[in-house]
């Protein structure tokens, strides 16, 4: 092959659309997640038994309440979305009363988001990248100009105002972040001033459908 073509095989490649995100794409990768992350070592690919074992948590039914609870309200079929909107919000707030999570079904989540651990738990109407993790008493207002990838909020950390958070960023637990977070930092304090860098990419296990790490 030519120089030529292969710098026009190459530019084709680079431009290719991105897989389609559907809410069932986002459901297996949320759920793949859930697995992972106890897996022994965080190596390998789940099994069935520990994807079911994972889609079966609280917190993994959370996600998924919350994912078709979107998906029902983007609907354009009048008679089907308000039949299907019935059952579906029953089980979100049952589940919410029971994990003392609350998500708004106006965030707009990317695949691969893992609650950790339940409990005071309440995310906002705005948009948050891939692989976020939250734990026990995270809250991201609803006024805040978004959250990257592979982001983790400890347990007890806050995000209020219209603050921004990069890509890779561990906000440590009970932090509050006010202002702006970018790419690849550790913030941490009351309102959160520390910022150190290094922040903690998500790794998982390799594989065609698995997220990447951070600049690989």
């Amino acid at each position: 092959m030519s120089a030529a073509s292969s710098e026009v095989a190459g530019e084709a490649q680079s431009i290719a659309p991105a897989p389609r995100r559907t809410v069932w794409t986002d459901i297996r990768q949320d759920v793949r997640r859930a697995a992972w992350e106890r897996m022994p070592g965080n190596k390998g690919e789940p099994t069935t038994g520990q994807m079911i074992g994972a889609f079966l948590r609280p917190t993994t039914l959370v996600v998924v309440a919350y994912r078709w609870n979107r998906a029902v309200r983007g609907m354009k079929i009048p008679v089907i979305k308000q039949l299907l909107a019935i059952p579906i919000t029953i089980f979100d707030r049952v589940l919410a009363a029971f994990t003392g999570v609350t998500i708004m079904p106006q965030a707009d989540i990317g695949p691969g988001f893992l609650i950790h651990t339940p409990y005071a738990i309440n995310i906002g109407g705005t948009k948050i990248g891939e692989n976020c993790t939250v734990a026990s008493g995270v809250v991201i207002g609803a006024g805040s100009y978004g959250v990257g990838d592979n982001v983790y909020f400890g347990a007890g950390a806050k995000l209020i105002g219209d603050a921004k958070i990069g890509n890779n960023v561990v906000i440590v637990a009970n932090s509050l972040v006010l202002t702006d977070v970018k790419d690849n930092l550790t913030v941490v304090g009351v309102p959160a001033r520390i910022k150190l860098r290094g922040g903690r990419p998500q790794r998982f296990p390799s594989g065609a459908n698995a997220p990447k790490p951070a600049g690989k």
